[in-house]
C-alpha cells in the first residue's frame, strides 16, 4: 500500500466554513449583510462569476469598505462562457458591473459609485470632486501606458524602450503622490471604528494596479514593487485588510486571464522575465511580491483542501487527461499538501495534475495562499511523472474555464 490518504482520511482535516454573509469578505457570498437585516438590502450587485473583471472589483470593494448590505448575482464574461439570457434582458449591452437599486439598473463603474454616493454618502472623497478629478485622469493615463507596453507587439528595441519609458513616467507620478501621503493612501477614509482605510480614490486605482503588478512581472520581468517604494507600501496597506484580500487575484490567475480580455499580452524575453514566469507557472509563486503578509500555512492548506473536496466530483469529471489515474494522483498531491509526505500513486498522471494546477483561479476558488500551496503540491507530485508533456492554456479565450459544470441548477 502506498498509504495515500483516502477522501475519508482527508475529510478529517476539514475546517469550518466561514460566515459568508456577515463574516470577512469572500468571493462565494450571494448576500452580504454586515449585521443588518435582510429586509434592509436595497442593492444588488451583478459581477462576473470568476472575479476577473477589474471594474466589478471596484464596486465590490466600495460596497464592502462602505459596509452597504447587498445581494450578489454572478454573470459570465464572454471570454469564458455564454452571457446569461435573463441578464441580457435586464442589461441589453451585457456590461458588467451593474447594480440594481429599487428596480433601477445602473452600469459603468464610475456612474455606479456616483449613484451609490448619492444614496449612502462618500467613502473618502466624492468621485466627482475636484480632488479626485486629477486622480481619475492619472489612473487612465497609467492604464493607457500599461496597455501600450503590454498589449502591443514591439518590432524593435527602440519601440519597446519607448513604451516602457512612457509607462515608467506615468507610474512615477502615482508613486510621487503616495510619497507625500502621511497615511500611505491617496484618498484616506475613516471607518466606523476610526481606523484609516482606503477611500474612493484608492479603490479607483487598485484593480488595475493589481493586474499591472502581475502582468508586468510575468510578461516583462518588470518588478513594480521593488521599483516603486511607495506603491509597494500602498499595496501592502491594502493587503493588510481582509476586505481587499477577499477580492484579490494572484499572479497566476491574472497572467492567464488577461490575454483574452486585453486582446493579447506580449512577452519581453529577458533573464528576469523567464525566471519570474517559470516560478508563477510552476505554482511556486513570487512570495511577498504577490502578497506581503505573514500567514499560517496549515490553516490555508486546509482551506484549499476543503475547496477541492467540495468540488472533487466535478473536478474529476471535467479533467480531460487520464481520468482513471487522476483521482489517485490528486489524493497524492493533497496528502503531500496536508502531511508533507510524498506518497507516489501506482499510476501517476502528471498531465492531469498540471491541468488542474493551471485552472485554479483566485479568488474564485480560494485565497492566494491556499492556491499557492495547492499549486505547489500538484506540481511536486506531477514532477515525479515520466510524462512531462505541457498543458497549454488558451490565449484567445478561456472556454476551458466554462463554469457550467460547477453551477448547481
Amino acid at each position: 500500500m502506498n498509504k495515500i490518504l483516502t477522501w475519508e482520511d482527508l475529510s478529517k482535516f476539514d475546517i469550518e466554513d466561514p460566515d459568508r454573509v456577515n463574516g470577512i469578505n469572500n468571493s462565494y457570498a450571494n448576500l452580504r449583510l454586515f449585521g443588518h437585516n435582510e429586509n434592509d438590502v436595497m442593492v444588488t450587485l451583478y459581477r462576473d462569476r470568476h472575479s476577473w473583471c477589474p471594474y466589478c472589483q471596484k464596486i465590490w470593494l466600495w460596497l464592502e469598505f462602505k459596509k452597504i448590505p447587498y445581494r450578489v448575482k454572478k454573470i459570465n464574461m464572454f471570454c469564458y462562457g455564454q452571457k446569461e439570457s435573463w441578464f441580457l434582458e435586464k442589461v441589453r449591452s451585457g456590461k458588467l458591473p451593474a447594480i440594481e437599486f429599487k428596480g433601477k439598473v445602473i452600469t459603468e463603474s464610475d456612474e455606479i459609485i456616483a449613484f451609490l454616493e448619492n444614496q449612502f454618502g462618500a467613502l473618502g472623497s466624492f468621485i466627482t470632486s475636484n480632488q479626485l478629478r486629477k486622480t481619475r485622469a492619472l489612473e487612465r493615463e497609467i492604464f493607457r501606458s500599461w496597455c501600450d507596453w503590454l498589449c502591443r507587439k514591439s518590432f524593435n528595441f527602440m519601440d519597446n524602450s519607448s513604451r516602457k519609458k512612457r509607462f515608467k513616467e506615468s507610474i512615477s507620478k502615482f508613486n510621487e503622490i503616495l510619497s507625500r501621503s502621511e497615511s500611505g493612501f491617496i484618498d484616506p477614509a475613516l471607518s466606523n471604528s476610526e481606523a484609516i482605510e482606503p477611500g474612493t480614490g484608492d479603490i479607483i486605482f487598485i484593480p488595475y494596479m493589481e493586474r499591472m503588478n502581475a502582468s508586468l512581472i510575468y510578461y516583462k520581468g518588470f518588478n513594480l514593487r521593488s521599483n516603486y517604494r511607495y506603491i509597494d507600501n500602498w499595496l501592502t496597506l491594502f493587503e493588510g485588510t481582509s476586505t481587499y484580500r477577499g477580492t484579490q487575484g494572484d499572479f497566476h490567475t491574472h497572467s492567464h486571464d488577461l490575454p483574452p480580455q486585453m486582446g493579447g499580452c506580449y512577452k519581453e524575453s529577458n533573464e528576469k522575465q523567464i525566471a519570474f514566469s517559470e516560478l508563477i507557472d510552476n505554482g511556486e509563486g513570487l512570495g511577498n511580491y504577490e502578497l506581503n503578509k505573514n500567514y499560517d500555512s496549515k490553516y490555508y492548506a486546509k482551506i484549499a483542501l476543503r475547496r477541492v473536496i467540495k468540488h472533487k466530483d466535478n473536478l474529476l469529471k471535467v479533467n480531460p487527461y487520464e481520468k482513471e489515474s487522476f483521482e489517485e494522483s490528486l489524493r497524492s498531491a493533497l496528502t503531500y499538501m496536508i502531511t508533507g509526505e510524498v506518497r507516489i500513486p501506482e499510476k501517476l498522471s502528471g498531465k492531469s495534475l498540471r491541468y488542474l494546477k493551471n485552472r485554479i483561479s483566485v479568488p474564485r476558488d480560494m485565497p492566494i495562499i491556499s492556491a499557492r500551496l495547492l499549486r505547489q503540491s500538484l506540481n511536486k507530485i506531477a514532477l515525479l511523472s515520466d510524462d512531462n508533456q505541457a498543458d497549454k492554456i488558451p490565449l484567445n479565450h478561456r472556454y476551458d474555464q466554462d463554469p457550467r459544470n460547477f453551477i448547481s441548477n
